[in-house]
């Protein structure tokens, strides 16, 4: 069987004040840089990506890869038009010549589900489509698609299956690319789609609470693998991108077979009541640090600390300064001097003034960018102070953690910054702090520290739960909102609820 894939790969926080151009998906920091051909095949061969889970699939199953297009970029504001449809482009290009070669039997496509253009609202269901109209009806079309996508009626009914991911923080990204081929492999012995069953939730889902690690995600998702089972089923539960302001945000569940159906109905039934069980416990910025400072007091690993609305996994640029503002009200670094630490903060000018200063330099800066949240809301004005330079770094490191083991990061130039006692891990490309290498590459050992302040919303918790004593969620002022009904909707209908 020769199958055609490509992939596309955006989350979209359309309240967010970066957009994703072109150079955002060739620039290859928090993900894969652009591919297009047979390196897809080379990069992505056994590793933890959905495109590379699918690859390894087909391997074991004796299929032949016809590799496209595979273009990511950092989750920010809406993808550009120009990207999207040279993205577009690119995909229908290559399967144009592969129908004109002859042979072709199915397609699969690695895709987030939750990006947003410039011009489109669901571009996921808009690709699909273009495909389709190539293939025709007959030929099968299968998707992976995140956790956090915002799942489109265009999308499952223009596809012939669609799988998410299971995890979050999203180890399972690999696995979710082999439930994809799965997937394939049961529509073609089959001969026709199977059975599919949608129900649709009518409340947002606050990111943190989304979680699999923790009550009640956990429980509910293995709740899924177990009807999984019994009903000889294939289920998703999408828990959404509560920061697209598009009329279909929200959670989505979904499911193949022919006793699909209770399955789905089942599942939905556990995630709609009671609702009590998604509710999200914030604190303040200035809170959050003191209830740290004293839970370290007794604390024999470090007390760690999520800057989730400066998340730039979920749209951010991780660069604002409200936590760091708390670390020094606080005096947390006087405390616990060199034990105090704050990462990854984007801030490429105060990077490079680190490298000309060189190491153990004091040099003047102003940390942080206020950046404009919401509602005319802006995050808290840089730190400005005299800081000293204690480790600097090109930015190549090597993820060690769950979530991207093996991968190279570009985070380019980079510098462990001190102010009274706080250390600072600056990196002048975006990644969210889910992984211990992120720290270490500067000299920060994180299970040295009495405090960590994460600039991320859950996938930290993949390597930093293990050397935690608690975890503790800050509501820092940043483009990504912890609570949706802080968002000023419009394209939302009125039957959804904006918390649970």
């Amino acid at each position: 069987m020769k199958v055609f894939i490509a992939g596309f790969q955006h989350e979209t926080n359309t309240f967010a004040p970066s957009k994703a151009d072109w150079a955002a998906f060739n620039k290859g920091s928090s993900f894969p840089p652009y591919r297009r051909g047979a390196a897809i095949i080379e990069a992505y061969t056994g590793k933890n990506i959905p495109v590379g889970g699918f690859i390894d699939a087909a391997g074991e199953n004796g299929w032949s890869l016809v590799p496209s297009a595979w273009a990511g970029a950092t989750p920010s504001a809406h993808v550009t038009e120009d990207a999207f449809e040279r993205i577009s482009a690119a995909i229908t290009e290559d399967l144009a010549a592969a129908l004109a070669a002859g042979g072709l039997d199915a397609v699969y496509l690695d895709l987030h589900g939750a990006a947003v253009t410039e011009h489109l609202e669901d571009p996921e269901g808009e690709l699909l489509a273009r495909i389709r109209a190539m293939v025709g009806d007959d030929m099968p079309i299968v998707a992976s698609l995140d956790l956090h996508g915002n799942i489109t009626g265009r999308m499952l009914t223009v596809a012939d299956a669609l799988v998410a991911y299971r995890t979050y923080p999203h180890v399972d990204t690999a696995d979710t690319g082999r439930l994809a081929a799965k997937l394939l492999a049961r529509r073609m012995a089959r001969g026709s789609r199977e059975p599919l069953h949608v129900r649709r939730l009518s409340f947002l889902l606050p990111l943190n609470v989304q979680s699999t690690m923790i009550e009640p995600a956990a429980t509910i998702y293995q709740l899924l693998k177990s009807l999984d089972t019994t009903h000889d089923a294939v289920l998703s539960f999408a828990t959404g991108f509560p920061a697209a302001d598009i009329a279909e945000c929200g959670p989505v569940v979904w499911g193949y077979g022919d006793d699909a159906e209770v399955a789905v109905s089942t599942l939905f039934a556990r995630i709609d009541q009671p609702r009590a069980q998604w509710r999200l416990d914030l604190l303040e910025p200035r809170e959050a640090v003191a209830r740290a400072l004293e839970l370290a007091e007794s604390a024999s690993k470090p007390v760690v600390i999520a800057d989730t609305q400066d998340n730039p996994g979920a749209g951010a640029d991780s660069n604002t300064s409200g936590m760091l503002h708390a670390l020094l009200a606080e005096g947390a670094g006087k405390r616990y001097p060199g034990q105090v630490a704050l990462g990854l903060m984007f801030d490429p000018a105060a990077a490079d003034a680190a490298h000309v200063a060189g190491v153990g330099a004091q040099v003047e800066l102003s940390l942080g960018t206020q950046v404009p949240t919401w509602g005319g809301q802006h995050s808290d004005a840089p730190v400005k102070g005299i800081f000293t330079v204690r480790a600097l770094s090109d930015g190549q490191v090597l993820a060690k953690g769950p979530m991207s083991r093996g991968s190279m990061v570009s985070l380019g130039a980079s510098a462990c910054l001190e102010i009274d006692g706080v250390l600072i891990a600056v990196a002048s490309g975006k990644s969210q702090m889910l992984d211990r290498e992120f720290f270490r590459y500067l000299g920060i050992e994180p299970e040295a520290m009495k405090l960590l302040v994460n600039k991320s919303s859950v996938h930290f918790r993949a390597d930093f739960a293990p050397i935690a004593s608690t975890i503790l969620v800050a509501k820092a002022p940043g483009p990504m909102a912890a609570d949706p009904a802080d968002l000023p909707w419009t394209r939302l209908p009125a039957t959804m609820a904006l918390q649970p």
